[in-house]
């Protein structure tokens, strides 16, 4: 009979390159499928602009997530941090601005400021990480 496997071994923590590159994959699914609902589903232009905004940064911030994975690849431990802040970001920054132009109340225009120094932040913390690499 075999015993658990040793500490670490066999297991992938949560937050594995792997899990933020599937996850950022996703979130660059909706981004594509909300901006086309943009384009050719929604009349007002309102509700257009704030879906087109949202898609925009959504999908800004998955390839910032892949990219913090190539920093991971090539020594910049740290960038492991970036992920979290930039699809944080997305689901409140984008997020917000897609319920609002789904019918969503207003006040979620206050939530929606959070994302954007979430974003800041996981620049921020990419070009920490950046100063990691070798020269």
């Amino acid at each position: 009979m075999e015993g658990p496997p040793a500490a670490g071994v066999g297991v992938m923590p949560l937050w594995s390159r792997r899990n933020w590159m599937t996850l950022a994959a996703a979130g660059g699914f909706v981004a594509v499928a909300i901006g086309a609902f943009a384009a050719h589903g929604i009349s007002d232009p309102k509700a257009q602009e704030w879906l087109r905004t949202g898609a925009m940064y959504g999908f800004m911030h998955t390839m910032a997530t892949f990219a913090s994975a190539t920093f991971m690849q090539v020594g910049a431990r740290r960038a492991r941090f970036a992920p979290a802040f930039f699809l944080s970001g997305v689901v409140l920054f984008s997020g917000s601005l897609y319920a609002m132009a789904l019918g969503g109340p207003r006040w979620l225009g206050m939530v929606t400021p959070i994302g954007g120094l979430l974003f800041l932040t996981g620049w921020a913390v990419l070009a920490w990480a950046a100063r990691g690499v070798d020269p």
